[in-house]
């Protein structure tokens, strides 16, 4: 960051390019010089798509989606493909197979779908390509949403990548700061404190768990997964901020959300505006039959399922949340509609359900778990620390309250906030710096601290 504000704003671009492979070689160098041989590849052939005309330009725009999937398909579903022939073979009578296990690649899937929005939009013509190789460059590998997102479509930053004079102000700075520090706390200070506990639950012997412990475990999860994956979209936001960069929101109070259809509209925003714009839409969006429409809608979270992880749980919790999706538009719209508030607390429940296919290590770990849940015998709790019981329902409070618009209201006010009064400058100040050595304390004292949304 220092060296950033010290650079010539000509240099800025520089500084932040360097820092980001940096960044990238420290936890993946094996796999910087494959990265950089794809965007060399789609910068050229996406100049040679915008230059050429007809069937010329769909074959480059082809080319381009063949490639980048293709390295999604091979680093990421090699190992699941070849897993289940091997079972099926296995099943048959065959020998089993065996083969190098492909090693994935950081941050793999988020670099693809950045890769692929620059290449369709070019295509649509919603931007002209970029002039230089290094921006190009910098817009995919830019450090602080390079791992986990958000997803940032090509044209919501074109125009910062060569002129973030606006937003380089010493207000937008301290806003980035504070939602910086906002982010790494909700991450260390709740996140890995529940994880302790959902990791500790979900990891022991399905006949161990009474109904209640595994209800529990369940929702340690379901807070921590929140807390941890936009708690790191509000570093990465504010991060971006302080460097000029105006990211867009990923997550919009989820949880109070009173139909899964909504809840998709607050969860990972990013990714469900990349599902709608790039596959639903294709496949013909709300202009086709409803057959078709519910086919379409299972068919984009199946594969959303796939996307975050090459397993058969991954696929069921993509599924699952699809059938719910179709439920909502065929009745259940209706039914919450006259629950009014209080379909938020069926919308928990299913979510809650959705997160345990999600968490388990395999989809047969998964209907175990549920099967507790849902079966088990009802027994009393073991002891809990105070921490995890305080987190715990910090972590409810936070996540619910805004359930009352007005709360949500001064939330967002709070983090749109670009202009600073003084007073309000100090205050924000001092609550950063509150933040900020709270956060480093934990880090300090605990030997936990999972990024849950590293893998996909």
């Amino acid at each position: 960051m220092l060296l950033y504000y010290l650079a010539p704003v000509r240099l800025r671009n520089t500084v932040a390019l360097v820092c980001s492979l940096l960044f990238y070689a420290w936890g993946g160098l094996n796999f910087l010089a494959l990265f950089l041989a794809s965007v060399v590849l789609n910068f050229y052939i996406i100049r040679l798509m915008d230059a050429a005309a007809g069937w010329q330009k769909r074959i480059y725009l082809t080319l381009s989606i063949l490639l980048n999937v293709g390295m999604l398909f091979y680093f990421k579903y090699a190992n699941f493909f070849l897993e289940n022939a091997s079972t099926l073979r296995t099943a048959l009578g065959g020998a089993e197979l065996h083969w190098q296990q492909v090693v994935l690649p950081i941050g793999i899937s988020f670099f693809t779908f950045e890769k692929l929005t620059y290449s369709i939009d070019v295509y649509r013509g919603v931007n002209k390509p970029l002039r230089s190789f290094w921006d190009f460059l910098l817009y995919i590998m830019l450090f602080p949403k390079m791992i986990a997102g958000p997803i940032v479509r090509f044209h919501e930053i074109a125009g910062q990548l060569t002129d973030r004079t606006a937003f380089e102000t010493v207000d937008h700075r301290l806003a980035g700061f504070f939602r910086f520090a906002l982010g790494l706390a909700k991450k260390v200070l709740i996140a890995n404190v529940l994880g302790q506990e959902a990791d500790r639950i979900f990891g022991m012997p399905p006949a161990e768990l009474s109904a209640p412990l595994a209800w529990l475990g369940a929702l340690a999860y379901t807070f921590q997964i929140y807390f941890d994956f936009s708690g790191y979209s509000d570093m990465a936001i504010g991060i971006g901020r302080m460097i000029g960069f105006q990211f867009p929101e990923n997550f919009n109070n989820p949880y109070v959300s009173r139909s899964i259809t909504e809840f998709w509209q607050r969860w990972h925003i990013t990714l469900g505006h990349w599902m709608r714009d790039y596959l639903y839409i294709p496949l013909g969006g709300n202009r086709v039959s409803k057959s078709r429409l519910y086919a379409n809608l299972w068919t984009v979270f199946i594969l959303s399922g796939f996307w975050h992880g090459a397993a058969w749980n991954f696929i069921a919790w993509g599924a699952f949340h699809g059938l719910f999706l179709i439920l909502d538009r065929l009745f259940l719209l209706r039914i919450y509609q006259r629950l009014g508030v209080l379909s938020i607390l069926p919308t928990f429940f299913i979510t809650v359900i959705g997160w345990v296919l999600f968490r388990a290590e395999s989809l047969t770990d998964a209907l175990r778990y549920l099967q507790r849940m849902l079966a088990g015998s009802w027994t009393e709790l073991p002891p809990f620390s105070t921490e995890f019981w305080a987190t715990l329902t910090l972590a409810s409070v936070v996540a619910f309250m805004a359930a009352l618009p007005r709360v949500e209201r001064q939330e967002l006010e709070l983090l749109a906030t670009t202009h600073f009064s003084l007073r309000r400058a100090v205050a924000t100040t001092v609550v950063t710096s509150a933040l900020l050595i709270l956060s480093a304390g934990y880090i300090i004292g605990s030997h936990f601290n999972p990024f849950i949304y590293f893998r996909f």
